[in-house]
């Protein structure tokens, strides 16, 4: 059976940007989800449909079709007063920030005296993304997997 919408997949991969360092892995488990349900990013989905299980592919993701290019608007330097309850506050921890837009995942940047500079980009925006991908299973979804949108069981989520 080939990889299509309503497919629940799983793969192992691994992950690694320009220079060969990895980045992420499926580790000892296969990832599996959904496919054609945005559970993937989208260069990466494309480039599975139509694929089989025991296929082997090696891809590269450009910004574009993966967290999209870096957004300069999205860096904000603010007072380090405000984030006064945050002990030993430093350069590339992740924190939940709440804006006019809801709340967002930001990355510190910089720590000064007086302020800190957080960026709301993905850690992997505006970068090339390069997948080594084995897909270890195709199958249909069962209603309930529809319903909820994502794989259900090994590898995916329960409920």
């Amino acid at each position: 059976m080939s990889i299509h919408q309503n497919s629940v997949v799983a793969i192992h991969y691994t992950l690694k940007d320009d220079a060969g360092t990895v980045l992420d892995s499926s580790g000892d488990e296969p990832l599996s989800y959904l496919h054609g349900h945005g559970n993937l990013i989208p260069g990466l989905e494309r480039e599975l449909t139509g694929r089989d299980a025991g296929d082997r592919i090696n891809v590269a993701v450009a910004p574009r079709d993966a967290y999209g290019e870096r957004d300069g608007t999205l860096v904000r330097e603010v007072p380090r007063s405000a984030l006064s309850e945050i002990e030993d506050l430093q350069p590339g921890m992740r924190l939940q920030a709440e804006s006019n837009s809801g709340v967002h995942a930001v990355t510190v940047t910089q720590v000064a005296d007086d302020t800190v500079t957080l960026d709301a980009n993905h850690p992997l925006a505006g970068m090339t993304l390069h997948f080594d991908v084995e897909v270890t299973s195709v199958r249909d979804a069962s209603p309930d997997e529809l319903w909820h949108g994502h794989a259900h069981g090994p590898g995916g989520h329960d409920h």
